[in-house]
């Protein structure tokens, strides 16, 4: 059984695209940190469980794990959305590396040729450190999440964090994309975001606690 755990917060604008994408999943849990807009209300006519959370993503990913009934989990981020034939491939995957875990491939949903930048960037990271964020979503067993210790609850890089328990030698890229929006590269500027990933990175690699970098990125 494979379940879908979606950490939200005031994310209509993109949510309905997200839950479209998994609907073949067995089971899509939407964790919601105090949504005052339509996210909840979405979620539910998709067919999404809702669960109250305290805000903040680790801990809202730790909860959705906590409740999901599924063998199997899959993380995604509201604002990403899976590529066709997603489920075959993980199901592969489930079948070929059960003690792995696997992320999908990064792409942005834009034209700009700054999006193709980004996106070889990423590969590269993927590629050399073995590192995916969580836009490329995790699909990882149960069995791996509980024995690595799960998500911890912290306020940023929790994706990172859980990702270098996991070790590079367990974690495969998948032959299927996680799309996703655009939207806070073009507020922020794309080269100035990327710079920004990139230093946040480099301080909490040198021992920065999450909490400070979450301070700096907001």
């Amino acid at each position: 059984m494979l379940s879908v755990v979606i950490p939200t917060l005031n994310a209509q604008r993109h949510l309905g695209a997200c839950l479209a994408s998994v609907a073949e999943a067995d089971e899509i849990i939407v964790i919601d940190g105090g949504s005052t807009d339509r996210t909840c209300e979405l979620a539910e006519e998709a067919g999404a469980r809702v669960i109250p959370s305290a805000r903040g993503r680790g801990v809202q990913l730790a909860a959705g794990a906590e409740a999901a009934k599924g063998d199997w989990l899959l993380f995604l981020h509201a604002d990403t959305r899976l590529s066709p034939g997603w489920r075959a491939v993980v199901e592969d995957h489930m079948r070929r590396a059960p003690s792995s875990a696997a992320c999908f491939r990064f792409r942005l949903d834009a034209s700009e040729w700054q999006a193709r930048l980004i996106e070889r960037g990423v590969a590269a990271r993927v590629r050399r450190l073995g590192l995916p964020y969580g836009d490329q979503g995790l699909v990882i067993s149960r069995a791996l999440y509980e024995e690595v210790g799960g998500f911890a609850p912290v306020p940023l890089m929790e994706d990172v964090d859980l990702v270098r328990r996991i070790g590079r030698r367990r974690l495969r890229l998948l032959d299927a994309e996680a799309i996703t929006s655009p939207e806070r590269w073009r507020r922020n500027g794309w080269l100035r975001r990327s710079a920004l990933n990139v230093i946040l990175l480099a301080l909490y690699s040198v021992g920065m606690p999450a909490e400070r970098i979450a301070r700096l990125y907001r």
